[in-house]
């Protein structure tokens, strides 16, 4: 950073329940950064296995949020009033980052006028559905954009000024995309948002066909709330489950991987669909046992045990 553009205080957040399979590869990546976060806040909400002893081990402040006020964006929202830091930075518990740099990239874009909002490339690893990763294609592409005119952001992988924070909280009723609504409120404020393809992490998703329905049907009913007038027919949604399939069947066999997916295909684009068209047609009957089955659905967490201790992930510069 240049002497007129002193480093901004990084404030890293993470929401987390049941994820001490995966939390100690992030705050282990979070430790090799070149810059690196002046202070890291896990918000958890309730885990029962190890998440919270490896975190505070890692030095990491704890917020804890009851499971019964627990949404999306509440639980941001504790972790971002418990931040001292100018810039939050945003990590899902279950996302590593790929290059030492990731948290330098990131923040530098603060560094360009107007900057509010930034976020990360997101790609898959072995473990990621076929299909999961082609929408990761689709959303996450591999160019810089420093000023992006649509109102998309994902916390999994982002920062914001902790300034629009406070002019703006995150809303706490919505199940879901609570940083798209974020975004769209930043962009109507004139504010710029720039996508950081330089800043990638791997995002590990490892549900189950339940739980991936379940997170399309919350998203949906949370986009059917913050975009007026959209709506997803049954014909609509069959539709396009099956062109998702056929797209992916030919992307498939193109990367000589269809052995092994023949079945995962359909299963996730069904699972997809049908859980958004279902959620299109709910946007408004949000009870607490229905929003206890969206966060804390029976097969959800991990009580894996986490990585070795003193195991260390080596980290290559990213590329010029």
């Amino acid at each position: 950073m240049s002497e007129t553009n002193p480093r901004r205080r990084v404030s890293a957040v993470i929401r987390a329940y049941n994820e001490g399979k995966h939390i100690g590869r992030l705050l282990e990546g979070f430790e090799q950064q070149t810059v690196k976060p002046d202070e890291i806040i896990l918000v958890d909400s309730g885990s029962t296995d190890d998440t919270v002893e490896i975190a505070r081990a890692a030095g990491c402040r704890i917020v804890h949020i009851d499971k019964s006020e627990f949404s999306f964006g509440r639980a941001l929202n504790r972790g971002c009033a418990a931040a001292t830091g100018e810039v939050l930075l945003f990590a899902s518990a279950h996302v590593y980052p790929l290059y030492n740099t990731h948290v330098e990239h990131l923040v530098g874009a603060f560094d360009r006028d107007g900057v509010a909002i930034a976020y990360g490339r997101q790609v898959g690893d072995a473990r990621t559905k076929f299909s999961e990763s082609r929408v990761m294609l689709k959303w996450f592409p591999n160019q810089n954009i420093w000023d992006q005119r649509h109102p998309f952001s994902n916390n999994a992988n982002a920062a914001v000024l902790k300034s629009l924070w406070q002019e703006s909280p995150y809303d706490e009723a919505l199940t879901g995309l609570e940083d798209l609504d974020f975004a769209k409120k930043a962009l109507a404020a004139g504010h710029k948002i720039a996508y950081v393809a330089d800043a990638p992490i791997v995002h590990v998703h490892e549900e189950s066909w339940s739980i991936i329905r379940n997170r399309y049907r919350r998203e949906a009913m949370a986009y059917a709330r913050i975009v007026e007038g959209s709506n997803m027919s049954l014909p609509e949604a069959v539709g396009l489950s099956l062109s998702n399939i056929a797209s992916d069947y030919t992307h498939a066999v193109k990367s000589r991987r269809l052995r092994g997916n023949v079945l995962g295909i359909p299963m996730f684009r069904f699972a997809q669909c049908m859980g958004a068209w279902q959620g299109f047609r709910e946007p408004n009957h949000v009870s607490a046992q229905l929003l206890e089955h969206f966060y804390y659905p029976p097969d959800s967490g991990s009580h894996a045990a986490p990585p070795e201790p003193g195991r260390k992930i080596e980290y290559r510069q990213a590329p010029p």
